[in-house]
Parts: C-alpha cells; structure tokens; sequence
C-alpha cells in the first residue's frame, strides 16, 4: 500500500518534498504553514476559511458526488494537511472551541485511507470526547487530566526527537507529550464528528518551548 500511495501522490502534485525543499541548505525553519486538502477529506467534511477550517455536517456530501481518488478518506470523518514534515521543529494551533468531539495530531503521509487516526501505529492524536482528553496511537489512550476545554491549544511537533506534544496557549506550557516513532514524512492530520476546527499555521516555535 505504501508505495503504490507514496507515487500516486507524488504524481498528483503532492507536497512529498516540499519540506525538503524548505529545510535544504542551513539551518531547518521551525515554522510549518499549511491548509487542508481537500483532495483527503471525507464527504461528512467542509472547508472554509481559504481551507484553514474544517466543519462537522451529520448528513455529508453524497459519496457518489465527491471526485474520487487515492487520498481521500473513505469511512471516517478526517482530513490531512497539505505539508508534509520530515525532520525540523515546528508549532502550529488549533481553535477547538466549537466542538465537543474530535482528533488532531500527525499521520504518516502514506496513512492508509480506510482507517481512522488514532487507532493504528502511523498516527499520533490528542482526542478529545466525553469531555475528557486523551493521547492516542494504535487505539491505546493515555488520560490527560486537568486541561478542561481550553478555545484554543497548540500541538508541537519535535520530528527529530520523535516526540508530539499538547500545548497550553495561554501559559505556553506543555500539557502532555507522547513518543513517536516517525518512519517518514508526516502531515497534521484532524477528524471531526461534531461542529468545526480552525488551524492557525506559519507560527515561529515559542520562544519558551524551543528547548523542549
């Protein structure tokens, strides 16, 4: 599967190197900027906001009226980034007030399509449901306590190091890390089964967390 998907991006214009490209030559940029891709987004899923949003609709886009094709999601609501990372540090946030149950974190590029994030060992997610956080990788949860239901949270991605990290914006702190055994190129990755998500990219890493 992986290979077969890794050239049926690459032919679809995907950005399998784009971070190289950013990275090649000095010192590696701490900051990602992305947008969601459309193209991987299941039909219970709009875009809005220049696609820097996502919105949760319980009934969808008939599946027989989205153009169909290698990367799209088929079963579970979720969609990825359009930027794939392969080494460096960088920061992005998400505004998460709007909605009571969703996932968001890194896939593997290559993820497979079937699935959802979270339940097997080429993602890395911080969920939230019930009203209760947690980390998850390969449908294994790790309760994260005392956070509540901030606006507004950050995820730190520290590729090199191999480590996903929950981030409070509001103190610049880090509420939760988990290990992550990177085995190529990751993108940010979000699923959504009620009301919407708001991405904020092309952030420097936090002074306060460049040491972490």
């Amino acid at each position: 599967m992986a290979a077969p998907m890794l050239r049926a991006l690459r032919q679809r214009g995907w950005a399998v190197l784009k971070v190289g490209n950013c990275f090649s030559g000095g010192a590696p940029r701490r900051e990602i900027s992305f947008k969601l891709d459309e193209r991987t987004s299941h039909s219970s899923l709009d875009l809005f906001k220049k696609d820097t949003g996502v919105i949760y609709r319980m009934v969808g886009i008939d599946p027989t009226k989205v153009p169909q094709n290698l990367e799209r999601f088929r079963d579970w609501a979720v969609v990825l980034g359009d930027t794939a990372v392969s080494r460096g540090h960088h920061y992005w946030e998400v505004t998460v007030k709007r909605s009571q149950h969703f996932r968001i974190g890194v896939a593997d590029l290559d993820i497979s399509r079937e699935g959802c994030i979270g339940v097997d060992d080429r993602s890395w997610v911080f969920a939230y449901a019930h009203r209760q956080w947690s980390a998850m990788f390969a449908n294994e949860t790790t309760p994260i306590i005392n956070i509540g239901h901030p606006d507004r949270v950050g995820v730190l991605l520290d590729y090199d190091s191999k480590n996903l990290s929950l981030v409070d914006v509001s103190k610049l702190e880090l509420i939760h890390t988990m290990p992550a055994e990177f085995r190529g190129p990751v993108v940010p990755a979000f699923a959504l089964w009620d009301g919407e998500l708001l991405t904020h990219s092309g952030l420097d890493v936090p002074e306060k967390l460049r040491g972490n």
